[in-house]
């Protein structure tokens, strides 16, 4: 068997290798149930878990050694959540998953929806879970040829693991149906159908009587109060990228954490200007004509001897912001965080933009 190893992602986070889907899914178990002191999030693969700590807590070597002490060989504990999901078994791919398997099309469906899945983990897309456990089979080998396109609500095939599909998106699984429920909704709370753990049942349209919940509706906009700060951009020749503080702890639903890449001088400038920890964001501009409405507020990183001469350039970039000139660097602004992202990614600390 494969030893255990825990290799060092960065300073706060280290990859636990293991020898399969099994020992995974125990040691998962093993930190759901007894967590350590310190760990912020467990994200379960195939054959990996990735593990966020607090470094001022527990050290990556403590870590390790309490990993290390954990007993994988104990079946990990059966959730009490059961999801069923309708299944209109229709897809593409049914009749040649038939073929491989040297089953009827009929006795597919049978065994397919008479299995008792398990969601090892999520990842792929936002709502996108690894099921196991199903009728062995139903092992088939992915499509030689992925199609770019798959529905979203697609109930497919791939080796050991069975999936549904969030979103459209591109695909080598062999479909098999197709369900109206949504796996993935941002109006839901939390956002996936579908968590680590959760066993699953796929329930035969054609044979049962099925209620598709309905969507969730959108929440009403949030107004906004005219004295705000805002600012509008007039011209866009590409999407700007507006980066706040990020998803943690939604790696479960295949979320992964996103918000600014300099998470230090993004909270910096949010103290700076006495906002939360959320408030505020960084918008990445690149040849935009951007207008201001109302006074904004900015930050541009930089304990240096040019702190000076940057801090006129963001001023000067201010400036043209709050006229019709074109912001020709990488500017980036916000009730909270402001920088010159291509000039001063290498300096710390911080050069007020007022």
């Amino acid at each position: 068997m494969m030893p255990m190893r825990v290799l060092p992602v960065n300073f706060s986070t280290v990859l636990v290798e293991l020898a399969g889907l099994d020992e995974t899914l125990a040691l998962f178990a093993s930190l759901q149930a007894a967590p350590l002191d310190g760990i912020v999030e467990t994200i379960p693969a195939a054959r990996t878990l990735m593990i966020r700590f607090r470094p001022e807590r527990i050290s990556a070597e403590t870590l390790a050694a309490r990993i290390a002490a954990r007993d994988l060989s104990a079946r990990p504990a059966a959730c009490q959540r059961t999801v069923e999901i309708p299944v209109r078994y229709d897809g593409p791919d049914l009749a040649e998953v038939a073929e491989l398997t040297g089953l009827s099309t009929a006795e597919v469906v049978r065994r397919h929806s008479e299995s008792l899945f398990t969601v090892a983990f999520c990842g792929f897309a936002p709502g996108f879970g690894y099921l196991v456990g199903g009728d062995p089979a139903l092992h088939v080998p992915r499509r030689q040829s992925p199609r770019t396109r798959i529905p979203a609500g697609s109930v497919a095939l791939a080796g050991s693991f069975s999936g549904v599909y969030p979103s459209e998106s591109p695909g080598g699984w062999q479909i098999i149906g197709t369900t109206p429920l949504r796996m993935w909704d941002i109006f839901r709370e939390p956002g996936a159908l579908l968590q680590p753990g959760f066993r699953v049942r796929f329930v035969d349209m054609d044979k049962a009587q099925v209620t598709v919940p309905a969507a969730t509706p959108a929440p009403a906009k949030p107004s906004v109060a005219a004295d705000a700060p805002q600012f509008k951009i007039r011209a866009a020749p590409i999407p700007a990228l507006f980066q706040d503080a990020g998803r943690s702890g939604r790696s479960g639903q295949g979320v992964s954490a996103s918000g600014a890449l300099d998470r230090g001088a993004f909270f910096a400038a949010n103290r700076r200007h006495a906002l939360p920890r959320i408030d505020g964001g960084r918008l990445l501009l690149r040849n935009h004509r951007p207008r201001r409405h109302r006074p904004c507020r900015g930050d541009l990183p930089g304990d240096d001897p040019r702190r000076r001469r940057l801090r006129a350039r963001v001023r000067q970039l201010a400036a043209r912001a709050a006229g019709t000139g074109r912001c020709r660097d990488g500017w980036a602004a916000g009730c909270g965080n402001a920088r010159l992202s291509r000039r001063a990614q290498r300096l710390r600390g911080g050069a007020g933009a007022g």
